[in-house]
């Protein structure tokens, strides 16, 4: 995708654009031949407005002399509100919600009027009311003539909003099909070139309701994110942490790592209250946190493997206040071989992983700091299903071997299948804790729609 909007020069092979052989020099040039791409991570600037993000380039009259603030703020509110969004053009993207920032890709594809629109995971943050609303946007686009190459890892999206799937593994095209001749079994099939049986990986064992308590949050709040929030975790256990998207999940686990700041509430590790005021007091204390955003929280993204996988623990790889280089490499390739992270060597820069592979390059960063406490926040967004499975493979093999894990997921079914038992959020607060039998869809969102119907 990254050759047809212009990011990448193609080596070999030819593009035909309605039906002519064309070349993409640049992003620029891409955009000028009708295509557009709305990419994984945000392509937008912090510090500057929604409009300034919509129109960054293209603000100026044809002489570059002067901008029509009135009607570059209207056009992008017109923008917004097709997306669903009635918000102020004027709101620094700063200000928004990852949902938010989302949409306001989706606006800027629309706003260069593009016949070919490329999608890359664009419901990875949106709830399902918002996915609703990104699949009307792409039936509007497809009335109106525009093509759109979509590309998700939630197979049932792609069985809802396909006429046709390409399956690609290994940086191949493995089949193409009409949408009506596959499903999802098959796809995951051909997707990681083998049969599977379950989509989730079974554990021998659970841990026990008597089992140590290795953490407990008794009470936590911070005003105005979330408030009075308590529950124990266990040695062994998978903890999965239930919400929509802004319900506070997030802010409840930076806040227990020190990334956040707790106006009151204790924090107990190993049945002894433990003021964590920053991530480096919370690192010496055993925790972990693998943050949403594994791009711009969890790596150093041009540094090589070997440097994000010490970075956290670099006393174990220094001699006389000088970091040894050999000491660092042997470290890192046993964690390479050891989590199977797919890479040339530990000096490839990070960036150039998949986003598999990184998210297991940030695993090897909290093992080698010997965390027992393992936070993981969306552990699985934006990676394919193969990968998905070695995820879940991991998380069982670290609590089988006494590690605990807290998990949030903003996929149910990985939430479902996942944890042994599930705390419940609904803005900012607690709304129940699911155990066995309990950890239903249905339970759920019972438990969340009941806190609606008592507000209204």
């Amino acid at each position: 995708m990254k050759i047809l909007s212009g990011v990448y020069s193609l080596d070999q092979g030819e593009i035909y654009l309605n039906g002519e052989k064309t070349t993409i020099r640049n992003p620029l040039d891409a955009l000028n031949k009708g295509q557009s791409i709305i990419f994984q991570e945000f392509n937008l600037v912090d510090a500057l407005s929604i409009a300034e993000n919509i129109y960054l380039g293209r603000m100026s009259n044809k002489r570059g002399t002067w901008i029509n603030w009135k009607q570059i703020n209207e056009q992008a509110h017109q923008l917004m509100l097709r997306v669903g969004y009635d918000i102020d053009p004027t709101t620094l993207i700063k200000d928004l919600s990852v949902a938010e920032k989302q949409m306001v890709e989706i606006a800027k594809a629309l706003s260069y009027h593009s016949r070919i629109i490329i999608m890359d995971e664009p419901s990875a943050t949106l709830t399902s009311n918002e996915v609703e609303k990104l699949f009307r946007i792409v039936e509007d686009l497809r009335a109106d003539g525009v093509t759109v190459i979509y590309i998700s890892h939630k197979l049932e999206e792609v069985m809802q909003i396909s006429d046709r799937v390409s399956i690609m593994r290994d940086g191949r095209i493995i089949s193409t099909h009409d949408i009506a001749e596959v499903n999802t079994d098959m796809i995951v099939e051909e997707m990681v070139g083998r049969t599977v049986s379950q989509s989730y990986p079974q554990r021998a064992s659970k841990p026990g309701e008597d089992a140590e308590v290795v953490l407990e949050a008794r009470n936590l709040s911070r005003e105005g994110v979330f408030r009075n929030i308590s529950f124990q975790l266990r040695k062994g256990e998978i903890l999965g942490f239930a919400g929509l998207v802004g319900s506070g999940r997030t802010e409840i686990v930076r806040a227990i790592f020190g990334a956040d700041k707790l106006d009151s509430g204790d924090v107990l590790i190993g049945g002894q209250k433990v003021k964590i005021t920053s991530p480096r007091v919370a690192i010496k204390n055993g925790l972990a946190l693998l943050t949403e955003d594994r791009k711009s929280q969890g790596l150093h993204l041009h540094l090589p493997v070997s440097k994000n996988i010490s970075c956290a623990n670099l006393n174990a790889v220094c001699k006389n206040t000088f970091v040894s280089r050999r000491q660092e490499k042997r470290i890192s390739e046993e964690y390479v071989s050891a989590l199977a992270i797919k890479t040339p060597s530990t000096e490839q820069k990070v960036v150039n992983l998949s986003g598999g592979n990184q998210q297991k390059v940030v695993l090897a960063k909290w093992l080698f700091a010997n965390s027992d406490i393992i936070v993981l926040d969306e552990p699985t967004r934006g990676i394919d299903v193969g990968a998905k499975m070695e995820i879940y493979n991991l998380m069982n093999g670290l609590v089988a071997e006494g590690k605990s894990i807290i998990m949030i997921s903003s996929e149910m079914p990985e939430l479902l299948a996942m944890s042994d038992r599930v705390v419940v959020v609904y803005e900012g607060n607690q709304k129940g804790t699911l155990s066995g039998a309990e950890i239903t869809a249905e339970n759920v969102m019972q438990t969340i729609l009941r806190r609606q119907e008592v507000e209204q």
